[in-house]
């Protein structure tokens, strides 16, 4: 069958449909008169009535009812595969705009970002490195990266990590000259470096948890920032004691120039989770972002 034939084929489809050349013709963006003369040409070629005519009503044959169940289905879904490859021509564009800490970011982002846009070249992905606990809906974000237990019953959210802990370290330069805490309360007798936290703007307080037992302690020390590497540089540095996500801090200790100490004070925390709003609008990009971000869990890390 030539290709004027399928194009005929489709003009009849949508007359039968529409039982009506004038509803038909419109939908289509062409003339009565043509299609009419299209309809009956195909008429012609198949030597068969397909549609009765009359001046209030068109309605197919036996013959017209036979293409319509049969052919029909055909063309509807060659048309619905055509809208979805559409779809897959736009699935991999876009803005995502996250927002997270400069931790999160360096060590749970950007490693998977990396492989997101090798698969989404198209896709765009904005991320803000920010300390507070940014309204995510106010300040026109798709999504916020947060501990557990900073999601909110607004949020949906999806785990990034497993359980994760802040360990309290210090470089051996330290040690050399201070000896190791024992318990919480000794941290008061040490140099700590500490973390001015944005959100409340208070000096943020090292927690603690043993037998079920939870302590928190406002250390004090020579030096206060508002971001983590440098609290780790620092400590690198010998200046102090520090409180830090263990990621941030494992590649120090495993070389050797950091150490771990209270280790049986520190408690892992429900992990790190990518949290948007319960209504926002799932766009195929932000879809495949979430599933290429989210962590799923072969067994425990710790026991």
């Amino acid at each position: 069958m030539s290709r004027e034939n399928f194009n005929d084929l489709i003009a009849f489809l949508a007359v039968a449909r529409e039982k009506s050349f004038t509803r038909a013709a419109a939908k289509l963006g062409v003339s009565q008169s043509a299609l009419s003369h299209t309809v009956r040409l195909l008429e012609e070629r198949l030597g068969l009535r397909l549609l009765t005519r009359t001046t209030r009503s068109v309605t197919p044959t036996n013959a017209g009812d036979y293409l319509i169940r049969n052919i029909g289905p055909h063309f509807d879904q060659i048309e619905s595969q055509i809208a979805s490859l559409g779809e897959l021509r736009d699935v991999p564009s876009g803005l995502i705009r996250v927002t997270a800490t400069d931790d999160v970011i360096a060590y749970i982002l950007r490693p998977r970002v990396e492989q997101f846009l090798k698969k989404y070249p198209d896709v765009k992905i904005e991320i803000n490195a920010d300390l507070r606990l940014v309204d995510i809906v106010a300040e026109r974000f798709d999504a916020g990266i947060r501990l557990g237990e900073q999601v909110t019953k607004e949020m949906t959210s999806v785990p990034l990590t497993p359980d994760i802990r802040f360990v309290v370290v210090g470089a051996k330069s330290y040690f050399r000259k201070n000896s190791k805490p024992k318990v919480p309360h000794d941290l008061l007798k040490h140099k700590c470096i500490t973390m001015r936290l944005p959100t409340h703007g208070g000096i943020y307080a090292w927690e603690f948890e043993k037998n079920g037992r939870d302590v928190k302690v406002r250390v004090d020390g020579p030096l206060i920032f508002n971001s983590i590497f440098p609290v780790r540089d620092a400590c690198l540095d010998g200046l102090g004691l520090a409180h830090m996500p263990e990621m941030v801090a494992e590649k120090y200790i495993a070389d050797g120039r950091l150490v771990k100490v209270l280790q049986d004070w520190c408690p892992y925390w429900t992990g790190y989770h990518l949290c948007f709003p319960h209504h926002h609008q799932t766009t195929m990009p932000f879809s495949l972002f979430v599933e290429e971000m989210r962590y799923e869990p072969a067994e425990s890390s710790h026991s």
